[in-house]
């Protein structure tokens, strides 16, 4: 492969966008001859995403078979497995006690099922986001001991709950923690906590601390069924079909944002598979709600069912994910997706009135390398949308805080940019007596925080941070794979780009630039997205559309002064299938001046 090149593609050294155009990788301008593509650009894309040479083969379909590791490379995993199986083999009372976003939801909802197959109709517990905040509340923990419970398994939530499994150890209840975000050098007192982000990792486990919680406890469904087979439980007893549960943790992954690359690749090319085959009851009555008839990609994990799933636990009953994954009724299943569209309805207003509030605040903080916005009223529950759509607008990273004056305290979420690890300084801050409470893993963070110490806190992460900031900045270019003539953006094209798939943080999906083409006709569609028809000096003319963008100065440039020039697009190139024949349109991200 051709080392990349420091030349700008096509020439593009300050876009619309203020951007210059690199090529991630080697150059790829192919023309309008495009559509006679072999795999040599399926090599091309997995090499400039980091696969060495000697594995392309491997990472071009990815397999369960070739990238699962042995679970029992985890610490505390055996711990955690045996402690299981010995509570399904005397019938101990098992609850679990879950996140309310997707990752909890199907966690909980992965454990539950391996339960439900090995004979134990587990509890579970979700909390409410508003009222008893993320994490293991020790108030709960230890009610659950006193109704019963000899074992508790906490997922995607417990990493730094020092204070509630305290009080559950005190209870002399069993809690299994199976996390993973960030870990201090400190561990919370616990039974076992499975995480490969425990600082004590070896080197195998440490480089799956991308796993998202599902992914997590997918390894321990594994491990436990391998140590009841090796104490003979299945002699008279089916096994659990863990691969069916991969549906789950592809959804869990993507809607987690966990970055795509190694096993979680594997876990959402999978689980796509088993997903189409709309086996789940709560999976088939969500992807209805959603509208989605064909069968789905990773975007529709992140775009359509993951934002649902989520919306319970921002603004609804928590409870509402869990039980659509765990019901068998369809009828149930039905009137839980469709309270869950509804929800997510009422989300998105929310979340519009918030961003609104706190972008007016953003006037004010061009310098900082950390946006921390914060308001009163603000509803919790959308804070971290509104925080990742900060963060999207400004390119740096952004907290967002719904404040509290009655308690005093401020609840907050955070998103971060690429090479910029916002949970290592969430937990910093927590541990020089800034916040309440806080955690995270690299790309999200969550907090409690004094509003007196707002001012502070924001200095702490300028401080801290800013020259992370500044380097992940100067690395943000506008990467492409291949540049094409018109003619060359072609369904066969979008199909040979998405063999590279699937793609997600970590991953990214390939872009491409087409041109030169002239604007045949441009006008806004919905509240703010940019539609386009263009053609190229081959003849062939395509649709482009660029969402949330009506404001920008590409935009604007492209609506009113764009008579008579030509120009290069750039963005990802996607089925239109809504004609009555496929046909590829490109979503655009970017354009500059051909001339």
């Amino acid at each position: 492969m051709a080392t990349q090149s420091l030349s700008y593609v096509l020439g593009v050294a300050s876009s619309l966008s203020d951007q210059a155009w690199q090529w991630r990788g080697g150059n790829m301008e192919m023309g309008a001859e495009a559509n006679t593509l072999s795999n040599d650009i399926l090599t091309q894309l997995l090499l400039t995403r980091g696969v060495a040479p000697d594995d392309v083969t491997r990472h071009a379909k990815p397999t369960m078979r070739d990238f699962l590791p042995d679970p029992s490379e985890f610490r505390d995993m055996e711990s955690a497995a045996d402690r299981i199986a010995q509570a399904v083999l005397s019938g101990e009372q098992i609850t679990v006690y879950g996140d309310y976003d997707v990752d909890g939801a199907t966690s909980s909802a992965l454990m539950i099922q391996v339960l439900r197959e090995l004979g134990v109709n587990a509890g579970y517990y979700i909390p409410d986001r508003l009222l008893e905040g993320y994490g293991p509340s020790g108030e709960a923990l230890v009610k659950l001991a006193r109704e019963g419970s000899s074992l508790i398994v906490t997922v995607d939530c417990g990493a730094m709950a020092y204070e509630a499994l305290g009080m559950a150890r005190d209870e002399g209840v069993d809690v299994i923690v199976v996390d993973h975000h960030k870990c201090a050098a400190e561990l919370p007192p616990t039974t076992a906590l499975v995480n490969p982000n425990r600082l004590d990792e070896n080197d195998l486990a440490a480089a799956h601390g991308h796993l998202a919680a599902v992914g997590v406890a997918f390894l321990l469904s594994i491990a436990l069924v391998r140590t009841l087979r090796a104490r003979d439980y299945f002699k008279e007893r089916k096994e659990p079909d863990l691969m069916a549960l991969l549906d789950l943790v592809a959804l869990g992954t993507v809607a987690d944002v966990a970055a795509l690359h190694g096993l979680n690749r594997a876990f959402v090319s999978q689980g796509l598979k088993i997903l189409a085959r709309r086996e789940r009851v709560g999976m088939a009555a969500l992807m209805d709600a959603s509208r989605l008839k064909r069968a789905p990609q990773a975007s529709d994990l992140g775009f359509a069912l993951g934002p649902r799933i989520n919306a319970a636990g921002r603004i609804g009953e928590s409870t509402l994910g869990v039980r659509l994954l765990t019901t068998s009724d369809p009828e149930e299943a039905r009137e839980i997706a469709e309270k869950l569209s509804v929800l997510n309805d009422e989300r998105r207003a929310i979340e519009a009135e918030v961003q609104e509030q706190a972008e007016m605040q953003l006037q004010g903080q061009h310098n900082h390398a950390v946006h921390v916005l914060a308001g009163d009223g603000w509803h919790p529950g959308v804070i971290g949308i509104v925080a990742g759509r900060i963060k999207e607008k400004t390119g740096r990273p952004a907290i967002v805080i719904a404040r509290d004056e009655a308690d005093g305290q401020g609840k907050g979420s955070g998103r971060s940019i690429s090479g910029v690890d916002l949970g290592a300084a969430i937990i910093a801050a927590r541990e020089e007596g800034l916040l309440v409470a806080g955690g995270g893993h690299a790309m999200a963070a969550g907090l409690t925080i004094a509003n007196e110490r707002l001012a502070d806190f924001a200095e702490f992460l300028d401080t801290r941070l800013a020259k992370d900031v500044e380097r992940a900045r100067l690395s943000q270019r506008m990467r492409l794979d291949l540049s094409v003539a018109p003619g060359g953006l072609t369904p066969e094209l979008v199909e040979t780009l998405n063999a590279a798939g699937p793609y997600g943080v970590g991953w990214p999906a390939p872009r491409l630039a087409v041109g030169p083409v002239r604007i045949i006709k441009a006008d806004i569609v919905g509240k703010d997205h940019l539609r386009l028809i263009a053609a190229g000096e081959d003849g062939k003319s395509f649709k482009a559309i660029a969402f949330r963008a009506a404001e920008t100065e590409m935009a604007q440039t492209l609506l009113h002064r764009s008579k008579g020039r030509r120009f290069h697009l750039a963005g990802r190139a996607k089925i239109d299938d809504w004609g009555p024949r496929p046909a590829a349109e490109l979503h655009l991200e970017d354009a500059a001046f051909a001339d």
